[in-house]
Order: structure tokens, then sequence, then C-alpha cells
């Protein structure tokens, strides 16, 4: 019963990987997923699927086209509204997908490859792995099920065992405990610095694409690395770091320039995270507006000379304002179309979400 419970469960686990699949560029743009941000599994609302069940009665209520009308007959011909409806609604269903689930259907969807971390693994943890069994050790670390065997065994060789009235009873010499050592794991870590401009032309309809990009770029990436850090930069004219939270939450109504952004960003990768190390992302978000073409062409320069050689990605994600003049992606491009390392992409509305995470991971770094 127990082995068909857990094959009946997997089934029901495909059929809604299916379904995920199937809408997923629909899934991408849920701001409701965003409210379970941080937790191991989210829930994820998802219709048309049935959950089989009994109905009990007749027949005796006839079926579709079984009423006194003839073909030609116009429907409602009094013209007045008909009783409501007796029948039960497609009701949507939630399920529960861990983010790791949720990172490999998207991976499988959009044909991701998997990131090769970069660096040398110099980080090491320790961990300990459970890798055979012994005669001693606590009660907390009792192998159940070979200890059990063990007693069973015994009794039966010696006699003792009564199937018609099965007790085991477990002696010193039937314990078994597990055992473990201590090994080295190397780890590839990886940083996130996310960068927004906060000035007045960035509303709140830029943020909702920026909260829902960032979210699956996180998902993508913690799929990837044992290991992930987070830091956050806004700026208008001047650049500070904060909070998840300030991150997507606070506006300004000043003038922008990138590059002080671009600055800060430089200055955190340098003091706290090695490319030795770590692998490291930088996305910045924009609509494209900045204060001088002069200042967009120094972000350029500092992008190729101070920022790509420590980065596995430069992303920049410029995404639509009324109110932004939308030419940095324009510099970008005139400017750092041969770096490699250096990928763009618009984002105009919440479909476009899809596109932009892959052409972000496509190259796979």
């Amino acid at each position: 019963m127990i082995l068909q419970i857990n094959n009946d469960h997997q089934r029901f686990r495909k059929i809604v990987k299916g379904r995920i699949r199937k809408e997923l560029r629909k899934f991408l743009t849920r701001s409701e997923l965003l409210g379970r941000e941080g937790k191991k599994y989210i829930s994820i609302p998802v219709s048309g699927i049935e959950i089989p069940n009994f109905r009990y009665g007749d027949n005796s209520d006839g079926g579709v086209g079984t009423g006194e009308a003839k073909p030609g007959d116009s429907v409602n011909e009094d013209g007045e509204a008909g009783p409501g409806g007796d029948q039960q609604g497609n009701h949507i269903l939630e399920v529960d997908v861990s983010l790791d689930e949720l990172a490999e259907i998207l991976g499988e969807e959009l044909k991701l490859p998997r990131i090769e971390p970069k660096g040398k693994h110099s980080i090491t943890s320790e961990r300990d792995k459970y890798s055979g069994v012994r005669q001693s050790g606590p009660e907390s670390l009792r192998h159940f099920r070979r200890t059990f065997r063990k007693a069973l065994r015994r009794q039966i060789m010696a006699g003792m065992y009564n199937p018609k009235s099965p007790r085991i009873i477990f002696e010193r010499s039937d314990k078994v405990y597990r055992s473990w050592k201590t090994i080295l794991s190397p780890q590839s870590n990886a940083v996130i610095i996310y960068m927004m401009d906060v000035s007045g032309s960035m509303g709140d309809e830029q943020k909702e694409l920026v909260r829902l990009e960032a979210f699956w770029i996180d998902a993508w990436l913690r799929r990837n690395y044992q290991g992930i850090e987070s830091r956050y930069i806004v700026h208008d004219v001047r650049a500070g770091e904060v909070d998840r939270d300030t991150f997507f939450r606070i506006r300004e109504d000043g003038g922008t320039r990138i590059s002080s952004a671009y600055r800060l960003a430089r200055e955190i990768i340098e003091k706290q995270y090695a490319p030795t190390e770590w692998n490291v992302y930088l996305f910045h978000f924009s609509d494209g507006d900045n204060s001088s073409e002069s200042d967009s062409r120094e972000c350029c320069a500092m992008v190729r000379d101070h920022l790509v050689p420590s980065l596995n990605m430069f992303g920049y994600c410029q995404v639509a304002s009324a109110y932004g003049s939308g030419n940095f992606i324009n510099v970008v491009h005139e400017h750092l179309s041969d770096v490699e390392a250096v990928i763009t992409s618009r984002v105009n509305n919440k479909d476009d979400i899809y596109d932009s995470i892959k052409a972000f991971f496509a190259p796979g770094r």
C-alpha cells in the first residue's frame, strides 16, 4: 500500500511539473510568488488538475442535447436571464514546490546549461559523512533496520522466534550504530550584487519588474551553487548599499549618475570577494537614463578595466519607463559589444522576463 501511494505521489508530481513547464512564461510573472521568497518551499497555484473523486446518484438528469428544443431554435427566446448555474467551477490547486525543483524546471524549459563555477575552489567546508556501521555508539545513531534484522536472524537460528506471536528482543550484541568520518568538501560560493537606479523615473511598475527578475535570478543561481550571498546597491546621483527590503521599496526624485553605483560595486568586490575564491555576478537595472554621455562612457571603461576581470557575468537589464531617455544600453552596445562577459536585455513588461533570464544564462557562466 505504501509503495502504491509513493508511486501515485510521484506520478502526481510529474503532472504538476508538466503543467508548470507548460505555463512557465505565466509563472515567471506571478507577483504572489514573491511573498514566499527566502523559503525552501513556495506554493504554486496550478489550475486544470482534476482530483479524482466519486459522484453518487443516477443518470436520470439527462445530458447535453436531451431537451425539447429543435435544431435552429434560438437560445433564450424570451430575452430573460436564465438561473444561476449549479455546477462547480474549476478550482485552482496550490502545490508546494521546492525552489530547487522550480529552478530545475526553469533551466530545462529555457534550455539553460549548468553553470561551471570558476575559481580554484579554495573555500572548503567540513561535513560529516555516514560511511558505514560499527558495534558501539550513541543510541541516537543506532541503525534500527540492521539491528532489527540482526536480532531477528539470531532468534530464528536459535529457534526462539514464534511467527504466531512475533516478538523481537534485542541483545547488546545485536545493536549496530552508524559510523561517520569528517571530510573536507570544496564549496563553490557565489555573490550576486544587484544595482538599481532609484531616481524619479523608476516607478513602482519598474521596481516590480526588477523584483520579479531578481527572484528568478536568485532561484537559478542557488540551483548551481552551495552558498549564495546577495548585496544590494541603489543609486541616483549617489550610491549606497541597502538591505533587500529597502532595495525594492526606496524611491528618490533626483537625477542619475550610474558611475556612482559601479564605483561602489568595485569597492565591495575588491575588499571582500577575491575572484579566486568567489563567483561574482553583477546585475544592474535601470531605465537607461544617465546624467551625461561622458558618465556613460566612464561606466563602460570601468566595466571593461576593473569589473569584468573579477566577474563571471555583468548583466545590464533596461526596463521601460515613460520618463527615462533609454540611451544607456546603446552606449553599452557601442563600447562593450566585444566583451563576452557583458550581457544586456530589455524588459518592457512582465512577459519579457522569460527572454531576459534566458539571455543572461544561456552562455552558462
